[in-house]
């Protein structure tokens, strides 16, 4: 049986990148950039994987900016030096043999979610996701595991429901119900992690509140009826699209040590 290791490649590059203090500099992304790969290299060393995804966002306005506007409004543009250093670093991963996926429109997360469940569905082995992204631990409800890099730990299902109080496969609903900050995705006011938790745990998924959410007398019910349109345009924003032309083939995700 065969191991799929997706790197986020993004979440890997630019939390290196942050990490130094120093101002935006040429020098300071080539640093960075031979920091990440040194930590792509311990991602394949340490997971023995039979294919690799490295996958990044393209960059740009995608299939979510066209449903909503204010996606990622507040989110602070890329360093143009580290930008600007990225084809580089694609030719670099290139030339150690792996094949980084990039898309326009779509982003990482979708790239990562397409080609895993796609492997897991075909029974093709074990799937490992290297990514700190809240968004790519619904993957672990199709039996994929995250690994978080810089921490050095498995996020499986009982991290997930001690992190949030939900089920992998609730993510998205809980997402959708609070709001994603990092995203610019509102969510319901009124609604934050915990209640939006309770509210999951209760009636098991969004639907199901949305269908008991008339007999909420509370400010809760209230924001819920009066913010339904809102709401189920954010579970659309949060949810993984699965459904992505890649255009690499298994073989080209191969990866021999």
């Amino acid at each position: 049986m065969g191991r799929l290791l997706a790197i986020d490649g993004l979440n890997i590059v630019r939390r290196v990148y942050e990490a130094s203090p120093e101002p935006d500099s040429d020098l300071k992304a080539e640093i960075a950039l031979r920091h990440a790969l040194k930590s792509f290299r311990t991602l394949i060393n340490g997971h023995e994987p039979t294919h690799v995804l490295p996958a990044f966002d393209y960059g740009g306005p995608t299939w979510r900016h066209a449903l909503y506007g204010g996606y990622r409004e507040s989110r602070d543009p890329m360093p143009a030096p580290l930008r600007a250093a990225l084809p580089g670093f694609y030719t670099t991963l290139k030339n150690i043999g792996l094949s980084p996926v990039s898309l326009p429109e779509v982003e990482a997360d979708d790239v990562i979610g397409t080609v895993v469940t796609r492997w897991l569905a075909q029974g093709r082995g074990e799937a490992v996701v290297a990514s700190t992204d809240k968004d790519l631990h619904c993957l672990i409800a199709h039996g994929a595991r995250v690994w978080d890099h810089f921490r050095s730990e498995w996020h499986d299902h009982a991290w997930v429901e001690n992190k949030w109080g939900v089920t992998p496969e609730q993510l998205p609903d809980l997402l959708a119900l609070m709001g994603d900050a990092t995203d610019s995705i509102p969510g319901v006011s009124k609604v934050g992690l915990k209640t939006a938790a309770r509210l999951l745990r209760t009636y098991g998924s969004l639907d199901a509140i949305m269908a008991g959410a008339g007999i909420l007398k509370d400010a809760v019910g209230e924001a819920l009826r009066k913010e339904r349109d809102m709401l189920y345009l954010s579970r659309q924003l949060v949810e993984l699209k699965t459904d992505v032309t890649v255009g690499v083939s298994w073989n080209m995700l191969a990866w021999e040590s």
